[in-house]
């Protein structure tokens, strides 16, 4: 059974349709990269499946659980986290203490100091605990971002275009934890940098003008003529 599944999930804002009837489903285990050019409608699709926007129609069932009306905060406790596209974190607070508001979200009691340790560890930000956030490099800020929700053991992990802002170095580190985490949870990833995508999903779903244009394994994507005419073969994708 899938961990989350999608159907007919549509979103209208003032008359125009920016994701129209999109099915999607996401196996528990499984990292699943979301592409798709400009304006395709990716990181409305995914407001809508975090519960940060309404859809308009359609169904969200996270654990078999129906869920389209639930708030973010709701299914943030039944172990959604979702990093944003642009970073959202508390600049007046050191790193800790950033990770720390986000793990009281899923955690409680001795665990959390330990939680907010093991976070920042993984993404390589320990030495930074006490720093302020907002002194903290863009691409620091990134992984911030990350650790925080990683501190709220999420079953599924939403992750928007979270490479954005790294050097190379830190790039290829981040692969490494994305291979690491795919042991222990579920990743949605939306990301523009096609050499990310195709080294870490397992399986891809393009979007184009609101709809699926295509899903299959990288291989399988790479080689997709309409794919290609549609997104691979005119630049970037960042939405």
């Amino acid at each position: 059974m899938s961990l989350l599944s999608v159907r007919g999930l549509t979103r209208d804002f003032d008359g125009l349709r920016a994701v129209d009837g999109v099915d999607l489903d996401i196996a528990e285990g499984e990292v699943r990269a979301l592409i798709g050019p400009n304006g395709a409608g990716k990181t409305t699709l995914v407001g809508m499946i975090a519960g940060r926007i309404a859809p308009s129609g359609g169904r969200v069932t996270f654990d078999g659980r129906d869920i389209t009306r639930l708030p973010a905060h709701r299914r943030m406790r039944l172990g959604m986290a979702y990093t944003f596209q642009i970073t959202s974190i508390f600049p007046g607070l050191t790193v800790a203490e950033n990770v720390t508001l986000a793990a009281r979200r899923r955690v409680r009691g001795a665990v959390l100091g330990a939680a907010v340790t093991e976070a920042l560890a993984r993404v390589g930000l320990g030495p930074r605990a006490d720093q302020v956030a907002g002194d903290l490099a863009y691409g620091h800020q990134r992984l911030l971002e990350i650790a925080m929700g990683l501190a709220q053991r999420p079953r599924l992990l939403i992750l928007d275009e979270p490479t954005q802002g790294l050097a190379e170095g830190e790039i290829a580190a981040f692969e490494t934890l994305i291979r690491d985490l795919a042991q222990e949870t579920t990743i949605l990833l939306i990301e523009h940098n096609m050499a990310v995508v195709m080294a870490l999903a397992h399986r891809i779903t393009v979007m184009a003008q609101g709809r699926v244009l295509a899903e299959g394994t990288p291989a399988g994507i790479h080689a997709n003529r309409a794919v290609q005419a549609a997104y691979l073969g005119g630049g970037d994708a960042a939405d």
